[in-house]
């Protein structure tokens, strides 16, 4: 296990997993994720949240490393997803005598995961209540949806540590040395990113407390330049646009689309954008795209027409940009057709389902392949994309 220090009286007891080939079943993790694991020592001992079970064995050891003979008195289940809740019978048969801490939401979940009885063994706390160990006394926060509607976090006031459950998670396991905000922010966007008002809901209530220090459940733990992890899930919570920018989105068949979507991007570079972003839907990582369309304060979609609609990765794109809550943005659109080009007029429909949502009145056609005509109107909508 990478040594990685927190205080002296609180311990890492995670796990890096780097064999995971796609986080919940559809994330690309080029660099793995962390299960992120802790245990306080005090007069008594509580273990905050377990891991996934594919690390199940390696964080038993770690626990035991830690405990050094000692029992543990409490596991706090601050989220019931089973990458971090797996190991929560097995740490409750292997200590008889502890009890598991959650709120009113969390043993139901426990109940269907599992054939365990904790009916004398549970502690049901709500928010503001507080949990002594000794020197420690953790205090329990409610988040309800940030991003199951049984998560709580836990501040433990004497070393101002925030155990902030999902928030502030990355991707990346802790031995990857890469910047924070990008795999932070396409997490985020994924994962959390419909629940943006709980996610407001909880800032506000963070605001009361002086934290030092953020222990997420995934990811490294944030102990310098605090203001600038909350001020990005500020923005990212409040749907605000991160950049000025331009994401170019494409859906190709043949690579004429492919072909035009290049070409606006070199007119909007040309036009003096600041940022163009270009990516292509059939192949490119799907969850970066739409951490780009959060990201970017503006977007153009591009399209062929396929069986009279869209082809099916630019449906796929506009809905889980809906599902996401996609809105404050402006988009442009342009379509490619043979004969019947309708690709432009279904994602209108899309983005018309969608708040806030600024659609560009210019809109491309491409009649099969980009002509000399075509370039005008992409000079056109340039022009109209950039001047809003």
């Amino acid at each position: 296990m990478k040594d990685i220090t927190i205080t002296d009286t609180i311990k890492y007891i995670g796990a890096d997993d780097k064999d995971i080939d796609l986080f919940e079943s559809q994330y690309v993790v080029p660099n793995g994720v962390s299960y992120n694991s802790y245990v306080i020592l005090d007069e008594k001992v509580a273990v905050m949240d377990t891991v996934d079970s594919r690390r199940g064995g390696e964080w038993m050891k770690n626990l035991d490393a830690a405990l050094a003979g000692r029992s543990v008195d409490y596991l706090v289940v601050s989220h019931m997803e089973p990458d971090h809740a797996a190991n929560v019978q097995a740490l409750a048969e292997k200590y008889p005598e502890m009890k598991v801490v959650g709120n009113a939401k969390t043993f139901p979940m426990i109940a269907q995961f599992f054939d365990i009885d904790l009916s004398q063994r549970s502690v049901v706390v709500a928010e503001g209540d507080t949990l002594n160990l000794g020197s420690h006394e953790l205090t329990f926060v409610m988040a309800p949806m940030v991003h199951w509607p049984e998560v709580m976090v836990s501040y433990e006031s004497s070393e101002k540590i925030l155990f902030s459950a999902d928030g502030f998670g990355k991707f990346g396991a802790l031995d990857t040395e890469e910047d924070w905000a990008c795999e932070a922010r396409r997490y985020y966007f994924n994962i959390v990113g419909k629940y943006g008002a709980q996610v407001q809901t909880l800032l506000k209530k963070a605001a009361g407390l002086d934290i030092q220090m953020i222990c997420p459940l995934h990811g490294p733990i944030l102990k310098e330049n605090l203001e600038y992890y909350i001020g990005k899930y500020q923005v990212w919570s409040s749907y605000e646009p991160e950049d000025e920018g331009i994401l170019v989105a494409y859906a190709s068949i043949h690579g004429n689309t492919r072909k035009a979507a290049v070409k606006l991007k070199e007119i909007l570079e040309e036009k003096g954008a600041k940022k163009v972003a270009i990516t292509d839907l059939s192949r490119d990582d799907m969850a970066e795209a739409i951490e780009d369309a959060f990201r970017y304060d503006k977007m153009v979609l591009a399209c062929a027409t396929y069986d009279g609609g869209l082809f099916p990765c630019m449906e796929d794109f506009l809905h889980h940009l809906k599902s996401k809550t996609y809105r404050k943005r402006t988009v442009a659109l342009m379509e490619n057709g043979s004969w019947a080009p309708t690709a432009a007029k279904a994602m209108r429909a899309m983005l018309e389902e969608m708040k806030d949502i600024t659609i560009c009145d210019k809109t491309v056609t491409i009649r099969s392949a980009m002509k000399e005509n075509t370039v005008a109107d992409m000079e056109a909508l340039a022009d109209a994309l950039l001047s809003q």
